[in-house]
């Protein structure tokens, strides 16, 4: 009778939180006024189906792995929780801390926060792993990070540590799946394992084309845990969404990807992160430019100079005058329907570039393409078909391992 009790309680909380949201739901405008599926009132993310996990919380204590984008509508996880009354005990936050403002690369040192006393673990500073001391009071791990499906992208690495950190301690992890903006296609090279990295952790193309939660399984069920357990896990799905829908973030996911434009761009423009190119740190439009100073006036019209701002603290070329290329007039619908990184820029680029041998920061560009083969077709004067071309068959083998985990209809 008093389960009975509890389950009904916390029901009651679960809709009183949700309640503020359901107007903006029931006035979402139709699918002829919206290009993208997250303004339709279709998909409900996995942490917004609280009846599907609520029941599964009381007793718990829990650890919240989230930052600025784990959220049920307009109110943070972490508050829904101990709104309807569960334990979380703390939270573990990834690379740009658990308000998602800390700059790219930046260490982020663990915290209480303010306004809960709870304590925030910090998974990008002293530790990267939760350390048996950090899960000592924890029952369950409830992950929600709004991932945007790029190997390279380091929530997933994160995500990994965490499911192999609980497995070692037998602890379950429940994920809150959310769609991959990125969803729609898979492309890019594969990851040499001898060049794993915190960029890249899988032997998997730059754009993978899962959630996170399709992710977390493949994780699981090829053994990438690194030893013989697996964890056990939890995928609360996404209602209504498949890999063909063009899923617009409610929220920048990190501060130097602030719109939807830098978000589709980014497959495309982080490679130049190896390079001496600049992308736009240190700018208003991070991902959505790249240029040097050393490029033609007359080729690269667009002039910017980076400078240290709270996104990127000491970002390349700081205080230098660009010269570049813009980006921003493309329409969104040329990058949702082209479906493949765009090669064009990084050889247009290289092509460019006065002094070719200082072009390369070989380890940093080895790392984000995940060996050496790029770097080395590029030397060589591979046009983009054929270093697509030498892509196709690593993809195809990854297309079928891809498929055993999926949990929605695929973009094929």
């Amino acid at each position: 009778m008093q389960d009975t009790f509890s389950f009904w309680k916390t029901m009651l909380l679960a809709f009183f939180i949700l309640l503020p949201i359901l107007p903006s739901c029931m006035n979402a405008p139709s699918a002829k006024e919206q290009q993208t599926k997250e303004e339709s009132p279709g998909i409900v993310t996995g942490a917004e189906r609280t009846a599907e996990y609520f029941p599964l919380l009381p007793g718990k204590r829990i650890a919240v792995a989230g930052n600025h984008s784990s959220r049920i509508g307009e109110v943070h996880l972490v508050d829904s929780l101990l709104a309807a009354g569960f334990n979380v005990v703390k939270v573990f936050s990834p690379e740009h801390g658990f308000r998602g403002q800390a700059a790219d690369g930046e260490l982020v040192q663990s915290t209480t926060d303010e306004r809960t006393g709870i304590p925030i673990v910090s998974l990008y500073g002293a530790n990267r792993k939760p350390t048996p001391e950090q899960l000592a009071d924890v029952d369950l791990i409830v992950f929600d990070i709004q991932d945007v499906g790029m190997r390279f992208y380091t929530y997933i690495s994160t995500m990994t540590l965490i499911m192999r950190a609980a497995a070692t301690k037998g602890i379950p992890v429940m994920v809150l799946d959310r769609p991959n903006p990125h969803g729609h296609y898979v492309d890019g090279p594969m990851l040499d394992l001898a060049y794993t990295s915190f960029v890249g952790m899988h032997p998997i193309p730059v754009v993978h084309g899962m959630t996170i939660g399709e992710y977390a399984r493949m994780v699981n069920g090829e053994g990438w845990l690194g030893f013989e357990r697996t964890c056990e896990l939890t995928v609360i799905q996404v209602e209504n969404y498949t890999h063909s829908d063009f899923y617009q973030l409610p929220l920048p996911p990190s501060p130097n990807l602030p719109n939807m434009l830098a978000v589709y761009l980014y497959p495309s423009l982080c490679f130049f992160e190896g390079t001496a190119v600049s992308v736009g740190r240190g700018t208003q439009m991070p991902f959505q430019v790249f240029g040097h100073p050393d490029f033609s006036a007359e080729k690269y019209p667009l002039r910017f100079t980076p400078q240290s701002v709270q996104a990127s603290v000491n970002p390349p070329l700081l205080g230098k005058e660009c010269k570049g290329r813009d980006l921003r007039d493309i329409p969104i619908e040329t990058l949702q329907t082209e479906r493949r990184i765009n090669l064009s820029y990084l050889l247009e680029a290289y092509r460019d570039f006065p002094e070719k041998e200082k072009f390369f920061i070989t380890s940093s560009f080895d790392r984000l393409a995940g060996s050496n083969l790029l770097r080395n077709q590029i030397l060589a004067g591979l046009n983009e078909e054929q270093i697509r071309q030498s892509w196709q068959e690593g993809l195809e083998a990854f297309k079928k391992i891809r498929a055993k985990y999926l949990l929605y209809p695929d973009f094929d």
